[in-house]
């Protein structure tokens, strides 16, 4: 069993950044591949980004190309999305998963690919 909280959301201008970190409980982290996903009121759950168990690999979604970059600390249990030039249309709640398996980005986008989900970190970006 994997425990996922979420940290580091908030309210920003546009333009802005933030950091979102995600810890996860349990000695097994590096078995793993991790992602984010957010979703935004009224609005379907979408894949933002996801890393492959060492961290060799991610993928990201292409709204966020440029802007956004997932990355791990195996040591410390912990996955991280580094959000700048941030903008109103980023602003929704914003969810942390771990999934057993790596696949491709198409398998990875997948929000059934994942077996844990943190509660969410809402993050606001005013125009």
């Amino acid at each position: 069993q994997v425990q996922l909280v979420e940290s580091g959301g908030g309210l920003v201008q546009a333009g802005g950044s933030l950091r979102l970190s995600c810890k996860a409980s349990g000695r097994t982290f590096g078995r793993y591949a991790m992602g984010w996903f957010r979703q935004a009121p009224g609005k379907e759950r979408e894949f933002v980004a996801a890393i492959s168990w060492s961290g060799d690999m991610t993928y990201d979604t292409d709204s966020v190309k440029g802007r956004f970059t997932i990355s791990r600390d195996n040591a410390k249990n912990t996955v991280y999305l580094q959000m700048n030039s941030l903008k109103p249309e980023d602003t929704a709640v914003y969810f942390c998963t771990a999934a057993v398996r790596w696949g491709t980005i198409a398998t990875m986008m997948e929000g059934n690919e994942y077996d844990y989900w943190g509660q969410g970190t809402q993050v606001t970006v005013s125009s």
